[in-house]
């Protein structure tokens, strides 16, 4: 095993990004005599505006051993069971879909679902929506937690929504207490050694604060990474076209299903984040197919605030990612590292992957870059796999009411693992191997690719569907209904 000491890390910028990165290489190296030093800006804002997560939040919050009761309160934080996709489809039938977290429940109706897919892909009359199939859409649906009882060993697998500003405040804390040291400076420069290392960082009031290796989370301005070190950015916007968002909240009245909905709008969609204190609303737009103050009243209309003065705040994205995340002795994460838009709630998804593989990647070679560029082109095929299943939102939707959505139906600029699977649907091949041998890393599972195609109802169109016949048989969906049915008797309501 390696002697080698852990370097001294110096974390540019504060927010979730900066300080989930520094809570976990804390983690991974305080106690083998590595420092971890964050230096934030008392002067800048983060661009948080209350968001979701993906389960891997709750891993690590365990990962750290901070209790759920602990920093949720702090946080204002509600559970989230997935996303129910609404107005993304103008097929009968298929207006709104339930994409669920897999859990151990799932397990057992999974197959039949999948099942059913296959028989509906190939235009035969089976129930093939998924909202009927999976425990969490019926959790939500009845607004209940997701813990169970103690005779029921098999709790779901669940994300969140919180306020970002306090998650940042929290983690700060939380981190400080543990040891690292914390640094409200604003710096000004980036210092490079005559090599083209990363030296210092240079703060007003002349200090100087000196690193071995640096982690850039200084947003989408990429001080370190993009402006000093020069780390080429590849924009998805051939894909992707949004590139703003319109922010406004309203007040939290009670009843609200642990869910982030997703609304499909005019020129894009828009969120619905239920906080415990306030619900958080946001329409992400192409600004390319709507004005700002369009996109303002758009939202305005939908949420009934047309005639309330809280001003709204519109967010400039910078869609894409870098091409290396680790180059020389800089690490970039969070948005000076990349942004795919907010549709599945990955941004700290990636922050925490990020930074737990790096720590693998660079104490597995003593400190040095031995496996830089391994680890680089993981991230990057992380990024390009969350961009494809996102991309295939817009691509596969049913709707064809605005020149937004006949563009994005319309889009062929893809990549060639997205073609392979959009082709493996709609040719009846096997979607879980055709996932395994086109993506190298599989950021989502089959039953996920099977939710999108199946939610949109991707389907022959009706007129060719027919009965099934007598020598194919359909899972039995009111089996799986009894047995989450069942299931969901165990749950209490939050």
């Amino acid at each position: 095993m390696s002697e080698a000491k852990p370097p001294h890390i110096v974390v540019l910028g504060g927010g979730s990004a900066g300080w989930i990165t520094a809570c976990l290489l804390h983690k991974e190296w305080g106690a083998k005599g590595g420092r971890v030093t964050v230096v934030e800006s008392p002067q800048i804002g983060i661009i948080g505006v209350g968001e979701g997560s993906t389960p891997q939040l709750k891993a690590m919050f365990d990962h750290l051993g901070i209790a759920e009761a602990e920093w949720m309160a702090a946080c204002n934080a509600t559970y989230k069971l997935g996303i129910r996709f609404t107005g993304w489809s103008e097929r009968p039938g298929f207006e709104s879909y339930f994409h669920p977290f897999p859990g151990p429940v799932d397990l057992h109706t999974e197959p039949g679902f999948i099942q059913n897919c296959t028989l509906a892909r190939r235009g035969f009359d089976v129930p093939a929506h998924p909202d009927q199939w999976f425990l969490a859409a019926s959790l939500a649906e009845e607004r209940k937690a997701p813990h169970p009882a103690e005779s029921f060993p098999f709790a779901p697998s669940y994300g969140y929504h919180f306020d970002a500003h306090r998650l940042g405040e929290f983690l700060r804390e939380w981190a400080v207490g543990q040891g690292v040291e914390h640094r409200p400076l604003k710096v000004v420069e980036v210092e490079l050694t005559d090599a083209g290392d990363v030296a210092a960082l240079l703060c007003e009031g002349g200090e100087r604060i000196e690193g071995e290796f640096f982690v850039d989370c200084s947003g989408f301005r990429s001080f370190i990474a993009q402006e000093k070190l020069g780390v080429p950015f590849r924009s998805f916007s051939e894909n992707l076209f949004n590139d703003r968002a319109v922010v406004l909240a309203t007040e939290q009245q009670g009843g609200f299903k642990p869910q982030t909905d997703s609304i499909a709008m005019r020129a894009g969609w828009r969120w619905s984040i239920p906080l415990t204190n306030r619900i958080g609303n946001g329409y992400v737009y192409s600004s390319r197919h709507i004005s700002d103050e369009e996109a303002e009243a758009e939202l305005r209309a939908a949420i009934g605030m047309t005639d309330c003065d809280q001003r709204a705040r519109v967010l400039q994205m910078k869609v894409g990612r870098v091409e290396d995340s680790w180059h020389r002795n800089c690490l970039a994460a969070g948005l000076a590292q990349g942004f795919i838009e907010p549709l599945e709630a990955t941004a700290l998804h990636i922050v925490i992957a990020t930074a737990l593989e790096f720590a693998q990647a660079f104490a597995a070679g003593d400190f040095t870059p031995q496996h830089r560029d391994a680890f680089n082109r993981g991230v990057a095929a992380r990024y390009d796999a969350i961009r494809d299943y996102i991309v295939a939102h817009y691509r596969l939707s049913q709707r064809s009411d605005t020149d937004y959505w006949r563009e994005n139906a319309s889009n062929h600029d893809l990549s060639d693992s997205l073609k392979a699977m959009m082709t493996a649907w709609f040719t009846h091949k096997d979607i879980a191997a055709t996932n395994a041998d086109v993506n190298e890393v599989q950021a989502y599972s089959s039953m996920s690719w099977h939710c999108l195609f199946a939610g949109y109802g991707t389907f022959p169109p009706q007129e060719k569907v027919v009965a099934l016949p007598s020598n194919l048989r359909a899972a039995d969906q009111e089996s799986a209904r009894r047995l989450i049915d069942a299931s969901s008797l165990n749950f209490q309501p939050i």
